[in-house]
C-alpha cells in the first residue's frame, strides 16, 4: 500500500467526529479503497500523528478489534467512553446511535 493510500485513510479519519465512530471498511470506502477494511487497520496500527483520532474506528460488528496486547484496546475504550460512546455489556458499541454518516461533499 503506498504512502498516499495512508494519507486518504487518515484524511478520513480525521472527518470522524466526536462521539461518533466508524468502521475499517466505511473508512476504505469512503478513502477510495473498497473491500481494503485490512489495510486501513494496518494503516492505523503504523500511525504516529497523535492528530488523527483512530480511535473512533472499530470493525463492523461494533466492536473494537483485538490486538496482539491488551493496552491499546483498553485506551481505545476509555477514549471512546469519554467522548459518549456507549458499550453493552458485550463490548459492542451501538452502531444505529454512534455511527458516523458522513454527508455528502459537493464537487
Amino acid at each position: 500500500m503506498s504512502a498516499s493510500s495512508w494519507a486518504r485513510i487518515y484524511a478520513v479519519v480525521r472527518r470522524v467526529p466526536k462521539g461518533r465512530v466508524a468502521t475499517y471498511g466505511q473508512i476504505a470506502e469512503l478513502a477510495g479503497l473498497p473491500r481494503q477494511a485490512r489495510q486501513v487497520g494496518y494503516a492505523l496500527a503504523a500511525l504516529r500523528d497523535r492528530r488523527v483520532p483512530w480511535h473512533r474506528v472499530i470493525n463492523a460488528r461494533g466492536e473494537i478489534s483485538a490486538r496482539a496486547e491488551r493496552g491499546p484496546e483498553q485506551l481505545q475504550r476509555l477514549l471512546l467512553e469519554r467522548e459518549g460512546v456507549a458499550f453493552d455489556p458485550k463490548g459492542r458499541i451501538a452502531l444505529a446511535r454512534h455511527l458516523w454518516q458522513p454527508r455528502r461533499r459537493r464537487r
